[in-house]
């Protein structure tokens, strides 16, 4: 199926590894031109040299950029950089990285403020910065969607999760109100919450439980796998090819939805 993507202009954050490089790699494959960004300037650098390789498509399809998306300044010179890189921007995905992991007593304050920064207003800042851009497009005639990164713990908290369970809610609760809004300029807006899926943050969260725990990280995957109808742990590229879908004009009518690609693992009837 052509998604008809081609020479859409993209801006992934969190995207120097993990799902955020898995979409902007796929989204590149689909003859986007793609803007990715990270806190880190070395890592988001090597991000592109690797996705060049990976691809093999024009180094000047792919930018990348150095910003915190906790800090209002960063991510509008980022995506101002982008849009005046590319002539425009098409396309959105929020995203960064997950928060401690952790019971009530174990976390403080602060860690709850950091993590609403982090997921939640991150999430609202990128949207409002892009939103010029996007409308532009949209009333050009240009396909113009957001797609927020959240998690399946948004629709079925996981324990030990107390602060993505709770921020990446917030998230849900921002992009519908969003869709409402949005609509009618022609931008559509979705969330795509991933389930257990072979990445960093994956393993750096069995390491985690394996410490507090004493369980081995193989036993630990080995439930997560069994929590799935699939009884597997999913692939970036499977999450990918999903937010891709969504991301394009192929799911142009399809909005203020939360598609959860885990599997099978969230029991929910809804």
């Amino acid at each position: 199926m052509d998604l008809r993507l081609s020479e859409a202009a993209a801006f992934v954050a969190g995207a120097s590894s993990g799902l955020g490089r898995a979409i902007a790699r796929q989204l590149l494959r689909e003859g986007c031109r793609v803007a990715i960004c990270s806190r880190n300037t070395e890592r988001v650098s090597a991000a592109r040299q690797w996705l060049i390789s990976e691809t093999g498509c024009d180094p000047d399809a792919i930018m990348a950029l150095t910003a915190d998306v906790t800090i209002e300044e960063d991510v509008r010179a980022a995506v101002q950089a982008a849009s005046d890189q590319f002539g425009g921007l098409n396309l959105l995905v929020t995203n960064a990285g997950g928060p401690p992991t952790g019971q009530i007593d174990d976390l403080s304050m602060d860690d709850w403020r950091e993590a609403i920064e982090l997921n939640l207003v991150s999430t609202i800042t990128m949207s409002r910065t892009a939103l010029p851009h996007l409308r532009k497009a949209a009333a050009s005639g240009s396909h113009a969607s957001i797609l927020m990164i959240t998690s399946l713990s948004a629709k079925q908290p996981v324990p030990s999760l107390y602060l993505s369970n709770v921020a990446r809610a917030g998230v849900q609760g921002f992009s519908k109100s969003l869709s409402e809004e949005v609509g009618a300029d022609g931008i559509t807006v979705n969330t795509i919450l991933p389930g257990y899926t072979k990445t960093d943050r994956l393993r750096h969260l069995s390491e985690s439980l394996n410490e507090r725990t004493g369980k081995s990280i193989a036993d630990i995957e080995a439930g997560w796998a069994a929590s799935s109808a699939l009884k597997r742990i999913g692939t970036e590229d499977e999450f990918a090819a999903a937010a891709t879908f969504l991301l394009s004009p192929r799911a142009g009518f399809i909005t203020g939805v939360a598609l959860v690609v885990d599997g099978g693992a969230v029991k929910s009837l809804l």
